[in-house]
C-alpha cells in the first residue's frame, strides 16, 4: 500500500496537524486551510489516499479499509495528535481510530461527515439507477467479501471506540450533497464531539470559507 504523502511546510514548525481528504478528493482540497496553517508555522501533513489524486497507486480500485489502514499507519508513524478530515475522510479516520484505540488524539475537526455506510450505497444506487434487486445483490456480495454486516459500518458506531479528547464537526445546514442529519446522528452518540451548523457554504465551499477555516484553526488550539 503506497500513496503520495507531503509535508506542506517549507520549514517545519514544532506543532503539526494531519489532513484527511474525502472520497474522490485529494490533499489539494485543503489548499486554503493549508495556507492559513503554514502562515502560523504549523507543520501540515497531507496525503493523496490510495487511488486518489496523484497517489502512486494510480487510479485503480481501493476500499474504506485500505484508506483507513493508511490513515492509521501515518498517524502512528508521525505521532500526530491533531486531525482534520472532510466527508468520507471522517469515515476512514474514525474507523481506523476505532481499530487502533492506543492512538490518542487531542483535537479532531471534521468538515461534514457521513454516518451510515448503507445510506451512501442507497444514494449511489439512486444516482446510477440501480434496481432494488441489483442493490441487494451488491450488498450481499460486499458483506460476503468483507465478512461484515454493512448495517454496523456507521461512523456513529466507530466513534464509540476512539480515543479522541475533543472533536468538532462543522456542517452546512442546507448541504445538498451530504445532509446535516448525518452529522447530527454522529454527535448524538459521541460525548467528546460538538456540532456547529453553518450556512451558505455547501459541501465543497465549506473548505474555502474564511470564517469557517478560522473556527477550525481556533478549535485546534495551536500555541
Amino acid at each position: 500500500m503506497t500513496s503520495t504523502f507531503n509535508c506542506m511546510n517549507g520549514k517545519r514548525g514544532h506543532q503539526k496537524v494531519m489532513l484527511i481528504h474525502g472520497w474522490e478528493g485529494q490533499a489539494g482540497n485543503f489548499a486554503d486551510l493549508i495556507d492559513k496553517l503554514v502562515a502560523k508555522n504549523i507543520t501540515v501533513l497531507a496525503f493523496d489516499g490510495p487511488s486518489h489524486g496523484n497517489s502512486s497507486t494510480g487510479k485503480g480500485e481501493t476500499s474504506l479499509f485500505e484508506f483507513a489502514e493508511l490513515v492509521g499507519v501515518l498517524v502512528e508513524h508521525f505521532k500526530v495528535s491533531k486531525l482534520v478530515s472532510h466527508s468520507f475522510g471522517g469515515v476512514a479516520t474514525t474507523y481506523s481510530l476505532s481499530q487502533k484505540q492506543h492512538l490518542q488524539i487531542d483535537k479532531y475537526a471534521l468538515f461534514t461527515t457521513p454516518d451510515r455506510f448503507a445510506d451512501r450505497i442507497n444514494v449511489v444506487a439512486e444516482q446510477v439507477g440501480l434496481h432494488d434487486k441489483v442493490k441487494k445483490k451488491l450488498i450481499t456480495k460486499l458483506e460476503f467479501e468483507l465478512k461484515l454486516d454493512l448495517s454496523i459500518l456507521n461512523v456513529s458506531n466507530f466513534v464509540k471506540g476512539v480515543s479522541v479528547k475533543d472533536a468538532y464537526i462543522v456542517h452546512d445546514t442546507f448541504d445538498k450533497v451530504l445532509s446535516v442529519e448525518e452529522s447530527k446522528r454522529v454527535v448524538e452518540g459521541w460525548s467528546a464531539a460538538t456540532l456547529e451548523e453553518v450556512r451558505e457554504t455547501g459541501y465543497f465551499r465549506i473548505l474555502r470559507t474564511d470564517e469557517v477555516l478560522k473556527k477550525v484553526i481556533s478549535f485546534l488550539e495551536f500555541d
